[in-house]
């Protein structure tokens, strides 16, 4: 547009709120917000609009105008329609569509593993979720991927959803204090009060917490990693909760970490809380706690690395851990027992998880067992489904589960049900050739003294069955056995049982009538 005119050039200057309505094309300078402004002339003159544009400059708000944002979503091959009409789309400022989440960067945090980020986390979640209690502003808090340094707990209070961009690349790391710090990080109420403390003045409890794809790292050898107190519906998904040992200091409890722990009181008990995906490491043990808990659930996570694996209720209160459920997770390379229900414990469930070198003091061999893999000290816990790479031959002195001559129930790689003291193995069959002698099977004294084979016969139209009922010399008085037995018509079976040192046999013999290749199928059954 080719010039027409070329005027004098007039400016203004004042504080903010004496702004006036500026001629067209004059100047005016807000010397207190430092902000510079255009009159925009007469609707005479070409003008949309009569009123005073700014002119951007350093100290410009540019995040705070209000339509420089509406979603577009092009890729789809067309404009998204956001408003009533396409004519009227929905608009936002930058500053509101940035603001639909919060950043730990944003309160001062640096994820550079030296600076101590302690105070600018607190700070962040208090700003949060702490000041107000209008939903409106308890955004999402961003991890992103780093080393988060702190020396004293994180504190995280209702409501609060902290997520990361991995266990391993956004991590919470609690320098060593030797001790002194506890946690490196703790549940609190709405205005971060922790410990016996939660609750005081009107304050929320701890709820409705979720923390996704962070780790938690403990540098402390004395220091757990998260305490969860008071709290209920609370969810972690893909969290790490890490220490610093290594087999070498692995070897006893006397360091007393642990990944998570609980505390609760009687009108504030944990419940429904559920661990899903997530890794318990270098400490000694995963989950430690003999407070009352309720409902709470570990699955699809790993257990690797540690004294002990998850251990409940093996001391008072009266009433400990109940309602715990831990489901299909692996555990690996723990020095003794995988999972422990204790004497305080009732209607808890281990099930369909895998035990790999489990209770074999680190030997790497589940030929050297030390440890029974899950011991259940209480009635009313089971253990269904749980799969057990220690074999038959080496359960004999650490049985895989110890139920204590409880009530409980469990399952052993699907090949015995143990109820209490009454075990009964899965049906095995045997091929029976005629005329001809061969092993049924072997039972070891070491695990069993007196046992019961229920068995059938089956040789072309001729069956049998029965019960071989076998008290061993282990105890010094000599080896006794009883065949009790009915058939359709003579079989031409015999079954007997012999002992050699710890080892006892069970024999057949066939004779050639009828000339046919026959089965005996058999389950075992004992009270241990």
């Amino acid at each position: 547009m080719a010039i027409v005119q070329i005027s004098q050039i007039t400016n203004r200057k004042g504080l903010q709120i004496d702004l006036p309505q500026l001629a067209g094309a004059e100047l005016g300078w807000s010397t207190d917000t430092r902000q510079l402004y255009i009159g925009n002339g007469t609707i005479e003159d070409g003008a949309p609009v009569i009123g005073n544009t700014e002119i951007l400059t350093e100290f410009s708000d540019i995040l705070n105008f209000t339509t420089t944002y509406t979603y577009k979503g092009t890729a789809a091959g067309y404009t998204v329609q956001t408003g009533p009409t396409a004519g009227t789309p929905i608009t936002n400022s930058l500053q509101n569509w940035l603001d639909q989440f919060a950043s730990v960067l944003d309160f001062g945090a640096v994820g550079d593993g030296t600076t101590d980020c302690t105070d600018a986390i607190n700070r962040a979640l208090y700003q949060l979720y702490c000041r107000e209690v209008n939903p409106q502003i308890r955004r999402s808090l961003f991890f992103p991927a780093g080393v988060y340094k702190v020396s004293g707990s994180i504190n995280i209070p209702p409501f609060a959803t902290l997520y990361g961009e991995g266990p391993d690349n956004s991590v919470i790391t609690l320098v060593d204090t030797g001790g002194t710090v506890p946690y490196v990080a703790q549940t609190a109420d709405s205005l971060q009060q922790t410990g016996v403390n939660i609750g005081n003045g009107g304050a929320i409890t701890p709820q409705y917490v979720t923390i996704n794809n962070l780790g938690f790292k403990s540098l402390d050898p004395l220091s757990s990693v998260f305490l969860v107190r008071d709290a209920r519906l609370c969810q972690f998904q893909n969290v790490g909760f890490l220490g610093p040992l290594t087999t070498a200091n692995l070897t006893t409890d006397s360091n007393a970490s642990a990944g998570v722990a609980f505390a609760s009181t009687p009108s504030l008990i944990c419940n429904q809380i559920v661990f899903d995906t997530c890794l318990f490491n270098g400490l000694v043990w995963g989950v430690n706690t003999s407070q009352q808990i309720k409902g709470i659930t570990f699955t699809n996570s790993k257990f690797f690395l540690l004294y002990r694996g998850v251990v409940l209720g093996t001391s008072g209160p009266p009433v400990g851990p109940t309602g715990i459920r831990i489901t299909s997770n692996m555990f690996d390379n723990i020095w003794a027992e995988g999972i422990t229900f204790g004497a305080y414990t009732n209607l808890n469930a281990s099930g369909h998880n895998i035990f790999y070198d489990v209770g074999n003091h680190f030997t790497g061999s589940t030929g050297t067992p030390a440890t029974s893999i899950i011991n259940i000290l209480n009635s009313n816990n089971v253990s269904i489904g749980d799969l057990f790479q220690r074999t038959d031959v080496f359960a004999t002195t650490y049985p895989r589960i110890q139920l204590n001559s409880t009530t409980s129930i469990a399952t052993t790689n699907g090949s015995q049900l143990a109820m209490g003291t009454y075990i009964r193995q899965s049906g095995v069959s045997v091929e029976l050739l005629p005329d001809d002698t061969g092993t049924v099977t072997t039972i070891s004294t070491s695990q069993v003294t007196a046992f019961a084979l229920n068995y059938t016969i089956t040789r072309d139209t001729r069956y049998r069955t029965g019960t071989l009922l076998v008290s061993t010399n282990n105890s010094g008085s000599g080896l006794t056995y009883s065949d009790d037995y009915v058939e359709n018509s003579d079989a031409g079976t015999s079954l007997t049982v012999t002992q050699i040192g710890s080892t006892v046999t069970v024999t057949y013999t066939t004779n050639n009538v009828p000339a046919v290749n026959g089965t005996i199928n058999y389950s075992i059954n004992y009270l241990a």
